[in-house]
């Protein structure tokens, strides 16, 4: 039987961020980045700044996947979707989500 993904493990993972200038805060506050569906991070201005920002963010993220599927032992893309689908859900108005049909929409 597959265990499910606790509460806190999630949320340590969605909140989780490295030591790098922007913040998640503030990128999505900017409308630099959006948030998929499937879980990862996209950059939705062309700046170097968030370009690096998406690849550090999403590195983590797939760490994190990672080390949650296989304690679970559940295929990384289901644990990606699950957060993907938590995040979009959690953002603030304001904040850029993806949509089911790929557009990015302003929540």
């Amino acid at each position: 039987m597959k265990k499910q993904l606790t509460t806190a493990a999630l949320c340590l993972l969605l909140f989780s961020g490295g030591a790098v200038a922007l913040t998640l805060s503030e990128a999505r506050s900017q409308g630099r980045v959006g948030e998929t569906q499937e879980g990862w991070l996209a950059a939705l201005k062309t700046d170097a700044e968030t370009r690096t920002f998406v690849s550090e963010v999403n590195r983590e993220r797939a760490a994190s996947y990672r080390q949650l599927a296989e304690s679970n032992r559940l295929p990384m893309e289901e644990v990606a979707k699950l957060a993907g689908q938590k995040l979009v859900a959690r953002a603030k108005p304001g904040e850029y989500v993806q949509g089911i049909n790929g557009r990015w929409l302003k929540k």
